[in-house]
């Protein structure tokens, strides 16, 4: 004889019973599943610090999650409906409190790299996205035209690729 307490069941078609574990199964929204996973990987030590971006309808339940758990963060409202939160390790968010002081499309180019070097973006893509912010290539030809490189290599004193003094 099984131990297990007995359960009443209401139900009497498998399809009732379906419908009913349906009706009591709420699903969690994806942006609070990319919350979650943000937050496993804050307190795994993979990020620093986050930018979370949301719909405002989810910002009381991600500042719900953020504070029962003690983690510190920044808001900053992102358009009509949405909001980003900064959050992490506080020396990163007072940084944060310092250089992000306007919407994220206002930054400087130098503001922008520090901003993505800051939130552990790829180095390299982050240095191709300020040359293209600083008016070097301006997107046409993603910065690998001669020009492009001539113009990045003079500036900096350095001659292109494969060429010698």
């Amino acid at each position: 004889m099984s131990n297990r307490p007995k359960v009443a069941c209401r139900s009497t078609t498998k399809e009732d019973a379906c419908q009913s574990k349906k009706a009591r199964t709420t699903t969690t929204p994806v942006e609070l599943k990319v919350l979650m996973n943000h937050i496993y990987e804050l307190h795994k030590g993979v990020r620093h610090m986050v930018l979370f971006t949301c719909n405002k309808r989810y910002s009381e339940q991600t500042i719900q999650r953020l504070e029962s758990q003690g983690i510190p963060y920044l808001l900053q409202p992102a358009g009509q409906q949405n909001l980003n939160v900064y959050f992490g390790r506080r020396e990163c968010l007072e940084a944060i409190r310092l250089i992000v002081t306007r919407p994220l499309n206002e930054l400087t180019p130098e503001e922008d790299f520090i901003l993505g070097a800051m939130l552990g973006y790829d180095l390299c893509a982050q240095c191709e996205r300020y040359c293209k912010r600083k008016g070097q290539c301006e997107g046409k030809c993603q910065g690998d035209c001669e020009e492009c490189i001539n113009r990045r290599s003079s500036s900096a004193g350095l001659l292109p690729e494969g060429r010698k003094n």
